[in-house]
């Protein structure tokens, strides 16, 4: 079993093949945008999972690959095949944004344990204000999840909310979950890189907004995958609602994760 210095147990890998993405989320992107990582600097899918295949023997169980967006890699679909033969391992993962995901369902759906999709607005408008991104449509996004809980794959909705913004769409973006069998999950903002100017929501003040629309949070023992969200369930919904207060709760002494950045660093955190 791993651990590190604070005794901490680590099973849970979080992967980024690339910090190329095809939104331009503004909490995570700075207006004056970022200069990419040349792809000389990268590394290449077969060192990764080299470095996977050490981390299962030592211990890692769990790994999710992310970005960037990592599906706007070439080659991603055979590396997630790749992966997913490793022998020690339990679960295979994937956060995304959504828009590329129909492209590589059929391909990929069958060896996924979990998707993890970004969306932070469910109105046109405010969805293209806040990714910058014209093509995408958060209609398309949600038949999309449509079609992932068809396949029985797991689906968690993660929604960062930000003061001034969205938080209009908080009451809404919840609202998945009463009639399909995912986890809509809040985040509290993170003071960190694009995030640092703006002002996040608290999760005790969504709880409060949501209990007034939809009824009681009961405290639910459900564990779904090695995060740090705490979940709730609400008065007639089929799904979950899940918190995860980085700021207000912080959770810094359960943390479980290693991260293997795409140039090769591992940071035990993002403030590193």
């Amino acid at each position: 079993m791993l651990k590190d210095s604070f005794g901490r147990k680590l099973n849970y890998l979080r992967v980024s093949v690339t910090d190329r993405c095809n939104m331009r989320c503004v909490y995570c992107m700075p207006s004056s945008g970022v200069t990419w990582k040349s792809h000389d600097s990268m590394l290449r899918f077969e060192e990764i999972l080299r470095l996977c295949r050490i981390l299962t023997k030592l211990g890692i169980r769990k790994i999710r690959v992310t970005g960037g967006e990592p599906l706007v890699r070439r080659g991603i679909n055979a590396f997630l095949h790749s992966l997913k033969t490793l022998p020690e391992l339990e679960s295979l993962t994937l956060t995304t944004n959504g828009s590329l995901l129909a492209d590589y369902l059929e391909e990929i759906g069958n060896i996924l344990d979990g998707v993890n999709i970004s969306l932070d607005a469910l109105e046109p408008g405010l969805f293209k204000t806040i990714t910058g991104c014209l093509e995408s449509d958060p209609g398309e996004i949600i038949k999309l999840v449509n079609r992932l809980l068809e396949k029985n794959i797991p689906v968690k909705i993660n929604c960062v909310p930000i003061r001034g913004l969205n938080e209009g769409e908080i009451l809404s973006l919840a609202a998945l979950a009463r009639d399909r069998n995912i986890a809509v999950r809040f985040i509290e903002l993170m003071p960190m890189g694009a995030g640092a100017v703006l002002e996040p929501v608290s999760g005790a003040e969504l709880a409060a907004l949501l209990e007034k629309a939809y009824g009681g949070l009961t405290p639910s023992d459900l564990t779904l995958g090695s995060g740090p969200a705490i979940y709730y369930s609400l008065p007639g919904f089929r799904g979950n609602i899940g918190f995860i207060n980085p700021i207000s709760q912080g959770f810094c002494e359960s943390c479980n994760r290693l991260r293997l950045s795409s140039e090769g660093l591992l940071k035990l955190c993002l403030a590193d």
